[in-house]
């Protein structure tokens, strides 16, 4: 079977303009806050320089995969774009993929310098899908799928699995949308779940990683429910609209923490530990903003002689 490189994300630019028209209408007509104009520029240059990037960088990926494919592909043999079932098990596979560079994009600096960029908009719309990485194919994420070409998956049938992710991971941006049906809700990624995702609240970060299948957050404990109403952007907002600086500036701030004179154990754990890691302390990570509001929750519950409450808010927390 003859394989083309797909060009699926390009061939869907005008149904994403005419779906963001739609929603800032929407928006306008029920004097609803899910947009604001410079935010929303903002995130359309964003998408703009991805696309211009990845002329590039998309190249470089689709190389490195043919390069593995050609000289492992273990099971090539087995795995040929003409069986419909190969495509299926390719489905599972690739979001797999995706949850775990999803999820490690959260949990190491160095690949969150990259990752930043989609979560530093205060607003959730379908813009903000738009608010894309310059940096992320050139800097490595594609390292996350080089397995799937090491068994034999065909490189042209993963950037087509990939470039279906992301389609689908466009309209789930939205306020729009409040809870689908439960059958729904507890196998697909919604709009619900990824609104946790892109919180800043501490009960709501790192939580909800998937791409197509929320079950993957539910088999690895990365699960959290929409329950308040999401706080959006970074736990230290950049407050900026200049496209370049939303696109480098956690690459700037980890060289000028490089740059420090460190132990070696300081540089790697700035470089490659969780974000907001810090030797002094001046920063927080995920885990450390969790046990300060675990510790003042608990502290006022216990104060107050509230010990059943106190055990439930330290179960809550902890998960």
């Amino acid at each position: 079977m003859e394989l083309a490189v797909p060009n699926l994300i390009h061939l869907a630019i005008p149904a994403f303009v005419l779906l963001l028209v739609v929603e800032a209408i929407v928006s306008a007509v029920g004097q609803r806050e899910w947009f604001e104009v410079k935010d929303t520029f903002a995130s359309l240059a964003m998408g703009i320089g991805n696309v211009l990037t990845n002329l590039f960088a998309k190249g470089v990926v689709l190389a490195a995969f043919w390069l593995v494919y050609k000289h492992t592909g273990f099971f090539k043999a087995f795995l040929g774009p003409e069986s419909w079932w190969v495509w299926i098990v390719l489905f599972f596979a690739e979001d797999l993929s995706y949850y775990w560079f999803h999820r490690i994009s959260h949990g190491s600096r160095f690949f969150w310098a990259s990752h930043v960029i989609h979560h530093s908009s205060k607003k959730y719309n379908l813009a903000t899908a738009l608010r894309q990485t310059w940096t992320g194919n050139i800097t490595g994420t594609f390292v996350f799928w080089l397995w799937l070409p090491l068994l034999g998956f065909h490189p042209i049938m993963i950037v087509t699995m990939q470039s279906i992710s992301l389609l689908y991971q466009f309209w789930i941006h939205t306020e729009s949308i409040k809870k689908l049906p439960r059958p729904i809700e507890w196998v697909f990624n919604t709009p619900s779940h990824h609104r946790v995702h892109h919180a800043s609240d501490i009960k709501y970060l790192d939580k909800n990683h998937a791409g197509i299948l929320i079950i993957w957050d539910k088999l690895f404990g990365t699960f959290q429910p929409e329950e308040e109403h999401p706080t959006y952007g970074l736990v230290t907002n950049i407050d900026t609209y200049n496209p370049f600086r939303i696109a480098f500036h956690e690459w700037y701030g980890l060289w000028q923490d490089f740059r420090r004179p460190l132990p070696f154990k300081h540089w790697l754990a700035y470089v490659f530990g969780p974000p907001g890691w810090s030797h002094d302390g001046s920063r927080k990570t995920t885990r450390q903003l969790r046990a300060d509001l675990l510790s003042r929750s608990v502290g006022e519950l216990v104060e107050e002689e509230n010990w059943g409450n106190a055990e439930a808010e330290i179960g809550a927390l902890k998960a």
